[in-house]
């Protein structure tokens, strides 16, 4: 519990899902919270229940691909408790298409969310981190950050960069002996409402691939995974595979190298939904 009691952990994307889980899994275990989302109705429902476990919480509407406004929430975080330890970069969003039916705006879109959403938290929060003296930064990637899959351009090309981003950060540390941990999160298929809130190219049936997700995809709950992130802050681990699926894709991907996209086309064309 020394890990958690009495810290500051900042969660983005807390309105729901992993956040949601990420919240209340830390709320449960002592940690104040600052807590933010673009979804106000999901964000209020989550610091109820966080301040039914006994949290104090900080709750602010936040757009994480507005720099300017996620470096001043920073500063108001830190204004209000005093100090951050814990980060916990969450918030995402998903787009699946073909790339060459899909605009420049649904590209630009994933990757100013999960990707610049990322750097954005981090570049904010990173001073406050090492000034803390324990800090902790948790990234989220995806297991398609691990691997790519067709249809998921957008999302893989952002899922990658946060991976190849955190890794370097993770090492920053090491090398300027900042006392600052790094973690990247890789979760598999998790029940929650990000397939249904995907967006897809115009004409597209959005409701079969949320569906083909949900019942085919989706094996591990938000609460299973946030449990697996924090286990993972608290043993100081870099890299954090949730689900079995994300374990065994990953070690198969490493063991056969890049024949693994012949092989995901092949099934991928078989299996998946049509538009």
């Amino acid at each position: 519990m020394s890990e958690f009691t009495g810290r500051v952990a900042v969660v983005t994307g807390a309105g729901s899902g992993i956040g949601r889980a990420l919240a209340l899994d830390l709320a449960a275990k002592g940690a104040r919270l600052a807590l933010s989302d673009v979804d106000v109705v999901g964000l209020d429902e989550t610091v109820r229940l966080a301040r039914d476990l006994g949290a104090e919480v900080k709750s602010d509407a936040l757009d994480v691909t507005q720099r300017e406004k996620v470096v001043a929430y920073a500063e108001s975080v830190v204004a209000h408790y005093g100090v951050v330890n814990q980060v916990y970069n969450n918030a995402g969003i998903a787009f699946h298409g073909e790339f060459e039916r899909s605009e420049f705006k649904d590209f630009e879109r994933v990757v100013d969310v999960d990707f610049w959403g990322v750097v954005n938290g981090t570049h904010a929060f990173l001073p406050h981190l090492i000034a803390s003296g324990d800090g902790h930064l948790v990234n989220v990637s995806s297991l398609f950050g691990l691997l790519a899959i067709p249809g998921q351009s957008a999302y893989n090309a952002a899922k990658f960069a946060v991976r190849g981003f955190t890794e370097a950060l993770r090492q920053e540390m090491l090398v300027a002996k900042h006392p600052v941990q790094v973690t990247c999160v890789h979760p598999g298929g998790i029940k929650t409402a990000i397939a249904r809130n995907a967006a897809v190219p115009d004409g597209d049936d959005q409701a079969s691939f949320a569906q083909f997700f949900d019942k085919r995809l989706a094996r591990t709950t938000p609460e299973d995974a946030a449990r697996t992130i924090v286990d993972g802050v608290r043993r100081n681990r870099g890299r954090v595979l949730i689900g079995a699926d994300a374990k065994l894709l990953d070690a198969w991907v490493r063991l056969v190298g890049p024949s693994y996209q012949r092989i995901v086309a092949f099934v991928t064309a078989r299996v998946l939904p049509k538009g």
